[in-house]
């Protein structure tokens, strides 16, 4: 890897250089050829499994953890920071730079008393759902490779210490702002340096002026909320939306106790840290918005509060267009810009997934039904899906008179089987993939992240993996250790 260190050379007060503790006797777990392919490598090798297990320096590597705060739960965490993540720096690929990042590498300054590591589980739940969310359209971090050793490690159990090896367009977080401001009793100075560090890496289309800095911060408002969208669209929980693991550049950041919906459910809640549901499905494009106006204020020293208002309003119909388009391509709906069309097209998908959740259906499998449906035959099987046909009736009718005529319903149904996975990465699947692994056994890894490369293609030789879950794994909660 060829590596720059813009971060590490030009804002030496926003880190704290550590390194890795290493892992004894590692080996490769998984492996993304997709990932890899951004940075121009190929096939793994000894030489490159002892550098990202910590055990080699990485010529050209500088060895960090970032400094930051966030609100957490709603309440402001003043230092918080990579407890178990360590960045090596900006590697260079055919499609740019990208950060390198090794989690569960060790300790760092910010460990706060933890052990820095990550677990087997928690390492292969970070690698498959960054490449499944990839691979769904969705904007993520990456995952290079998974690196399991034995090195024994406590949670709840005893367990084996691994490591992800993450890669980001951009590790700067709503946090890494927000410890600007607060830290320095709300001064301009470090607000402007991150500011202008980060309008030149990653929006460098624009201007560190004032004008520069009020069109940056209204492309991040519309960046969130054409993420949040693709969650929602896709049924998809993060779990733990704390303002320190929401990415500056809009992408997928830093998994816990995320889950795709099973049974459609507007209150459900993946995380077992949190009871109350603020980070519920149905909740999380709320607090996308209250995460960024958590933002706005640490940006106050450099944008004016109006200013800030005024970008904060594109957030709501930016999410509300952006979801829109998805779950029109995924029902089939034309394309329209007629409000009135618009309004009454939301009303339609809300009164379908209202019906999902009354009647306790699989989000997924049913959305997959539109790639075989003949919306002028009498008779269907999306229709068998409902026990209250009487319901699903009415909804139809006016679905149908929604979609008009379709002229070629084979294109139709071919585009539907574009927009509608197969496959996703439900928690019983990754559980068992995990519980293999934990044995010695990577093949249910390996062919649960093959499918998930191909999440809109049939496989006859997936079938189980297109299935509802068990009744032992329907609606997993996870814990932030997860």
């Amino acid at each position: 890897m060829h590596f720059k260190q813009d971060f590490f050379e030009q804002l030496p007060d926003f880190y704290e250089a550590v390194m890795p503790s290493g892992l004894p006797s590692p080996h490769w777990l998984a492996w993304s050829d997709d990932a890899a392919s951004i940075l121009g490598l190929t096939q793994p090798n000894e030489q490159l499994l002892q550098q990202l297990a910590g055990n080699q320096r990485m010529p050209g590597a500088t060895y960090y953890a970032q400094i930051y705060s966030g609100h957490q739960f709603g309440g402001y965490s003043p230092q918080l920071g990579d407890g178990r993540s360590i960045i090596l720096g900006e590697a260079a690929g055919p499609q740019g730079y990208w950060d390198v990042a090794l989690k569960g590498a060790g300790p760092t300054p910010f460990s706060r008393h933890g052990d820095g590591r990550a677990v087997t589980r928690s390492a292969i739940r970070e690698f498959l759902v960054s490449e499944a969310l990839f691979h769904l359209g969705v904007p993520t971090t990456r995952a290079l490779a998974v690196i399991g050793s034995e090195l024994p490690v406590w949670r709840e159990t005893l367990e084996k210490g691994a490591i992800t090896v993450r890669l980001a367009r951009s590790h700067i977080r709503f946090g890494h702002f927000e410890h600007s401001y607060y830290s320095t009793g709300g001064s301009a100075e470090r607000v402007t340096r991150l500011a202008d560090f980060t309008i030149r890496q990653h929006f460098p289309h624009l201007h560190c002026d004032a004008a520069g800095y009020r069109q940056w911060f209204v492309e991040v408002v519309e960046a969130t909320a054409r993420l949040i969208a693709s969650w929602q669209a896709i049924g998809f929980a993060h779990g733990v939306m704390n303002t320190d693991n929401m990415s500056i550049v809009g992408d997928s950041f830093d998994f816990g106790p995320f889950a795709f919906l099973d049974t459609f459910k507007e209150d459900f809640i993946c995380n077992h840290s949190d009871p109350e549901g603020r980070y519920a499905f149905g909740q999380q494009p709320g607090i996308g918005l209250w995460n960024l106006q958590c933002l706005a204020q640490a940006l106050t020293p450099i944008i004016s509060s109006d200013a800030l208002l005024a970008a904060l309003q594109h957030y709501q119909p930016t999410l509300v267009q952006h979801y829109l388009q998805l779950m029109g391509q995924k029902l089939g709906l034309p394309a329209t810009e007629d409000e009135t069309r618009l309004s009454d097209d939301l009303a339609l998908i809300g009164a379908f997934t209202t019906m999902l959740e009354q009647q306790g259906l699989d989000y997924t499998l049913t959305l997959r039904h539109f790639a075989a449906l003949d919306p002028s035959a009498t008779h269907s099987t999306l229709r068998d899906q409902f026990v209250d046909t009487a319901a699903f009736d009415h909804w139809f009718a006016q679905y149908r008179q929604r979609l008009g005529t379709i002229p070629d319903i084979g294109l139709w149904q071919e585009q539907r089987r574009q927009q509608n996975p197969q496959y996703i990465l439900r928690n019983y699947l990754a559980q068992q993939a995990i519980a293999a692994a934990e044995q010695g056994d990577t093949e249910p890894l390996q062919r649960l992240y093959q499918a998930l490369r191909t999440p809109y293609d049939t496989h006859a030789e997936f079938t189980d993996l297109a299935c509802r879950p068990p009744a032992w794994g329907e609606g997993l909660i996870m814990s932030c250790s997860s």
